[in-house]
């Protein structure tokens, strides 16, 4: 035999040992099954009303308000913390404020509309303004909600009381003065839960 024909019998028996190597690997049984599943995150939904909690002209010192408002959960967990913002900016009609008015309007979250004399927490809202939302949190929203917080598909009623504090002193500064309040709520859901 030739050596061409030596070379050709090689390269076509290791072809052949190949091609038997290669099918030999797929040679065994198998079997192939797929799971379906689904992560459905909830949500929270906090609602507050009335979105204009109050709105009142011609004020003098020693007057009081009392205005009330609900959070409502629509969502579909429960809200475990209710975390609250304030924030206001005056308009001095006659530029001649040496004080800020937010230290002179009092607020007193009383525990619901039912029971204006059951006073939660009393502060300014000046002092308010300072506060983080976790210290207001503690003192306002804890004591009504407790710790469940405020469960789906429940309303929770508050009411506030607003005082314009008389220091006995004149306070014409303030006359004409304009303050637009400003409350953000914001929800934290509960903690998390093997399931």
């Amino acid at each position: 035999m030739g050596i061409k024909k030596q070379v050709g019998i090689g390269i076509m028996s290791a072809t052949l040992g190949l091609l038997m190597i290669g099918g030999g690997t797929y040679a065994y049984f198998s079997d192939k099954e797929v799971t379906n599943n689904t992560f459905a995150a909830g949500t929270l939904d906090l609602s507050v009303e009335p979105t204009e909690i109050i709105d009142l002209a011609n004020m003098k010192p020693g007057d009081s308000m009392v205005r009330s408002f609900e959070l409502e959960n629509k969502g579909t967990l429960d809200i475990g913390k209710v975390l609250m913002e304030t924030n206001y900016s005056i308009t001095d009609e006659k530029e001649d404020n040496s004080e800020d008015f937010g230290e002179y309007i009092e607020v007193e979250f009383l525990y619901n509309a039912d029971k204006f004399d059951e006073v939660i927490y009393k502060t300014t809202l000046a002092a308010l303004k300072d506060m983080t939302p976790e210290a207001i949190n503690e003192h306002v929203f804890d004591p009504q909600f407790g710790e469940k917080g405020l469960e789906k598909g429940t309303v929770d009623d508050f009411a506030v009381k607003f005082n314009f504090i008389d220091n006995g002193k004149k306070q014409n500064e303030f006359q004409g003065d304009q303050l637009n309040l400003e409350w953000t709520f914001n929800a934290l859901q509960t903690a998390g839960v093997d399931k």
